[in-house]
């Protein structure tokens, strides 16, 4: 099987052509194999702004797509990056012009996925194949008690890498040779944002979110802070100038003068303030690591770390030897976001499942849902 894979940032937008073939494990039928070619493209900023549907500039768009593509065999299917959709249920769902608009015009919140569905139905269009967006960002599974924090009125945010963390999460139970819908995994996402995300049997029942300061540090970001120095930063400085600091000048830029984790990686050894801050890293993945693993009913089968941080070895070794008492630990540097879209455009190609059909929020007191 063959598919058209669209990933749009706020900048640029990732192509792939994915050969998509089934697994050769009979036990483990979720285990595709991909075989990906990939393009890039600059992407007009601000897209998810823009209406109507049928605007030129989305025709000029996919335009450019396929003078890109030109060489590229006929899709069985055009997937996407979603955006903003309302809360729904993880899953692969049918792009339909109401799902496409609703999306576009930013009616459940902006996203720079926002674009994608409506890229993906026009493409699927003019090759008369279906258009797919999978685990959008917009998906909640968690459970209640995930959701609430302890003050009234101030829940918890859904918010993490949704496309990511549930490939990851794949991967390592196929390591493990558990189903992903049989297994229990811990997915610490450690890039220029940090999410870790507990999966019971294939569901994010909780996690610590990206937009919501809670978990590890990151670059530049600080994590989770104790609240009586947070309210003093908040009562003498303005809030864009505390939002500045918390976002762009914490985490190792703030403990060490430095975002370039390469370069630090280089400096650990003879650098006093970047050996600190990179245990204090380590202590607070591995915290993490552990109240997420405790977040689930019972012991995880597996945990796992990706994202760019994933590339610092020093760091993963010393989390590895930490947590290796919970469960066994894959690492998988970078993201799977192209991946991901694949496998769950394959596992509906394939009949391993079936699309979920999106529903419009307002129609259902303003929570999304899928059939």
């Amino acid at each position: 099987m063959l598919a058209y894979v669209i990933n749009p940032g706020s900048s640029f937008t990732r192509l792939a052509l994915a050969d998509i073939q089934p697994s050769e494990n009979p036990q483990l039928p979720g285990q595709l194999r991909l075989t990906l070619t990939r393009a890039e493209l600059e992407l007009p900023a601000s897209l998810s702004l823009l209406a109507p549907l049928t605007a030129p500039w989305v025709e000029a768009l996919i335009d450019d797509f396929q003078r890109a593509m030109h060489d590229w065999p006929a899709p069985d299917a055009v997937v996407s990056r979603g955006g903003a959709i309302g809360e729904v249920r993880a899953g692969t769902y049918l792009v339909t012009p109401e799902l496409a608009a609703h999306a576009l015009v930013g009616r459940s919140g902006e996203h720079s996925g926002n674009v994608g569905a409506a890229l993906a139905l026009g493409l699927a269009r003019r090759y008369g194949v279906q258009a797919l967006i999978v685990d959008p960002p917009s998906l909640d599974e968690r459970v209640p008690e995930a959701r609430e924090s302890g003050m009234p009125g101030l829940p918890r945010s859904s918010a993490f890498h949704t496309l990511n963390a549930g490939a990851v999460a794949r991967r390592a139970a196929f390591e493990v040779g558990r189903k992903f819908h049989d297994a229990r995994v811990v997915v610490a996402h450690l890039g220029a944002g940090i999410s870790v995300t507990a999966f019971d049997k294939g569901r994010a029942v909780d996690t610590s979110g990206i937009s919501q300061g809670e978990g590890p540090f990151s670059a530049s970001r600080a994590g989770t802070l104790p609240l009586p120095g947070l309210l003093d930063l908040a009562y003498s400085l303005p809030r864009p100038e505390l939002e500045a600091r918390l976002t762009q000048q914490a985490g190792f830029l703030g403990l060490t003068g430095s975002a370039d984790l390469r370069e630090l990686e280089r400096q650990e050894e003879t650098d006093p303030r970047v050996r600190l801050a990179a245990d204090t890293f380590v202590q607070q993945v591995c915290k993490a690591l552990g109240a997420y693993s405790a977040a689930l009913p019972a012991r995880p089968d597996a945990l796992a770390i990706s994202g760019g941080i994933a590339r610092w070895h020093s760091l993963i070794d010393r989390i590895e030897r930490r947590v290796a008492w919970i469960a066994p630990l894959t690492v998988i540097p970078g993201e799977l976001e192209l991946e991901a879209l694949a496998e769950g455009a394959g596992r509906v190609l394939l009949g391993l499942e079936a699309a979920r059909v999106w529903k419009e929020p307002a129609l259902l007191g303003g929570e999304g849902a899928a059939g």
